[in-house]
């Protein structure tokens, strides 16, 4: 049973804010900015819960991200975030791959995968990504990949990555620096009953991917466990 869901107060909110991102305006609503961030707490605590169905969520997961900005560094100085936004890990270090809600008037979406990898593991992708790379389209065209999400997106580097060939007939792979799964919700979406539902099932269709790359990040070229 769904207990919580996102209320069109909680969109009204962050459209308010996004006209009025100031401190002044953000103190005088402050019960607004409280209640907005308990609904959105109690509504990732609800996807945590419904996505163990499928995958298993670590305990200390959903984070959601503090709506205050850095703005120490960059251009942009408005102090608050337009959006709420939250990370959900799974369980076992075997198990790799991390989960992301984002909600924002007009650009809602969940997405997931790999952001950043650190370098040996993104070497170690690399490699394994080389020597099967049929291995790793079947993962990311997977018909429940294909038929909801926007296709792999991630930054690339703009040439071969250092150590491989640029006529690597993977080299399109090969260039991500970060492997991500994305897919949108409208307005309506978000605030339509049992959405936590809905997002639970959705970033469930990622779990074929995520066991592929739980598996080479867990074995050698040779496919043997490095653990």
């Amino acid at each position: 049973i769904f207990k919580y869901d996102i209320m069109k107060d909680t969109l009204q909110f962050l459209k308010d804010l996004k006209k009025n991102n100031n401190r002044d305006w953000f103190n005088d609503n402050k019960p607004r900015y409280q209640a907005s961030k308990d609904e959105f707490t109690n509504f990732m605590q609800e996807v945590a819960t419904h996505m163990n169905e499928f995958d298993q969520i670590d305990p200390k997961f959903p984070k959601v991200f503090r709506i205050f900005r850095d703005v120490r560094f960059g251009k942009d100085k408005t102090p608050y975030k337009t959006s709420w936004g939250a990370s959900m890990q799974r369980d076992g270090a075997d198990k790799r791959g991390g989960y992301y809600v984002n909600i924002s008037p007009g650009d809602n979406f969940i997405g997931g995968g790999f952001w950043g990898p650190e370098s040996a593991d993104l070497l170690h992708i690399r490699k394994q990504i080389a020597q099967d790379p049929e291995s790793f389209k079947k993962a990311i065209e997977y018909p429940d990949i294909t038929n909801y999400f926007e296709g792999l997106g991630g930054e690339k580097v703009k040439t071969a990555p250092k150590g491989f060939d640029k006529e690597d007939p993977a080299i399109e792979y090969l260039k991500f620096k970060h492997f991500l799964l994305h897919h949108n919700f409208s307005d309506k979406d978000v605030v339509s009953k049992n959405f936590a539902k809905s997002v639970a099932e959705g970033l469930a269709k990622m779990r074929p991917f995520f066991d592929y790359m739980s598996d080479i990040l867990s074995t050698d070229l040779n496919g043997l466990p490095l653990v």
